[in-house]
Protein backbone atom coordinates (compact mmCIF):
# COMPACT_ATOMS: atom_id res chain seq x y z
CA UNK A 1 0.00 0.00 0.00
CA UNK A 2 1.18 3.44 -0.85
CA UNK A 3 1.28 6.07 1.89
CA UNK A 4 -1.26 8.86 1.49
CA UNK A 5 0.25 12.15 0.47
CA UNK A 6 -1.33 15.21 1.97
CA UNK A 7 -1.88 18.08 -0.44
CA UNK A 8 -1.75 21.62 0.88
CA UNK A 9 -2.90 23.17 -2.39
CA UNK A 10 -6.40 23.97 -1.17
CA UNK A 11 -5.08 25.57 2.02
CA UNK A 12 -2.56 27.68 0.11
CA UNK A 13 -5.26 28.76 -2.34
CA UNK A 14 -7.54 29.76 0.52
CA UNK A 15 -4.79 31.80 2.17
CA UNK A 16 -4.02 33.59 -1.11
CA UNK A 17 -7.70 34.44 -1.64
CA UNK A 18 -8.03 35.78 1.91
CA UNK A 19 -4.92 37.94 1.47
CA UNK A 20 -6.27 39.35 -1.81
CA UNK A 21 -9.63 40.15 -0.16
CA UNK A 22 -7.93 41.91 2.76
CA UNK A 23 -5.73 43.98 0.44
CA UNK A 24 -8.78 44.91 -1.67
CA UNK A 25 -10.73 45.91 1.43
CA UNK A 26 -7.92 48.14 2.67
CA UNK A 27 -7.62 49.73 -0.78
CA UNK A 28 -11.35 50.51 -0.96
CA UNK A 29 -11.36 51.81 2.62
CA UNK A 30 -8.48 54.19 1.87
CA UNK A 31 -10.14 55.34 -1.37
CA UNK A 32 -13.38 56.16 0.46
CA UNK A 33 -11.47 57.94 3.21
CA UNK A 34 -9.63 60.10 0.66
CA UNK A 35 -12.88 60.90 -1.14
CA UNK A 36 -14.50 62.05 2.11
CA UNK A 37 -11.54 64.28 2.91
CA UNK A 38 -11.76 65.87 -0.55
CA UNK A 39 -15.47 66.57 -0.05
CA UNK A 40 -14.82 68.30 3.27
CA UNK A 41 -11.97 70.48 1.98
CA UNK A 42 -14.03 72.72 -0.35
CA UNK A 43 -16.62 73.34 2.36
CA UNK A 44 -13.94 74.62 4.71
CA UNK A 45 -12.45 76.90 2.07
CA UNK A 46 -15.81 78.42 1.13
CA UNK A 47 -15.47 81.92 2.49
CA UNK A 48 -17.52 84.79 1.14
CA UNK A 49 -15.23 87.70 0.45
CA UNK A 50 -16.21 91.33 0.14
CA UNK A 51 -15.79 91.14 -3.63
CA UNK A 52 -18.11 88.12 -3.82
CA UNK A 53 -20.65 89.95 -1.71
CA UNK A 54 -20.41 93.03 -3.92
CA UNK A 55 -20.83 90.92 -7.07
CA UNK A 56 -23.91 89.25 -5.61
CA UNK A 57 -25.38 92.62 -4.65
CA UNK A 58 -24.78 93.91 -8.19
CA UNK A 59 -26.49 90.87 -9.69
CA UNK A 60 -29.42 91.30 -7.36
CA UNK A 61 -29.80 94.96 -8.33
CA UNK A 62 -29.65 94.02 -12.02
CA UNK A 63 -32.32 91.38 -11.51
CA UNK A 64 -34.57 93.86 -9.73
CA UNK A 65 -34.07 96.47 -12.46
CA UNK A 66 -35.17 94.15 -15.27
CA UNK A 67 -38.85 94.42 -16.13
CA UNK A 68 -39.90 90.78 -16.25
CA UNK A 69 -43.64 91.28 -16.49
CA UNK A 70 -45.22 89.23 -19.24
CA UNK A 71 -48.80 90.34 -18.82
CA UNK A 72 -49.89 86.76 -18.13
CA UNK A 73 -51.54 85.73 -14.89
CA UNK A 74 -49.68 82.63 -13.70
CA UNK A 75 -52.70 81.44 -11.70
CA UNK A 76 -54.91 81.53 -14.81
CA UNK A 77 -52.60 79.23 -16.80
CA UNK A 78 -53.58 75.58 -16.49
Amino acid sequence: MEPETKSNGALIGLVVIIIILVIGGVYIWQSNKDALEKKQSPAESEVVTDQDSADLDALELDAEAIDATTGVDADAVN
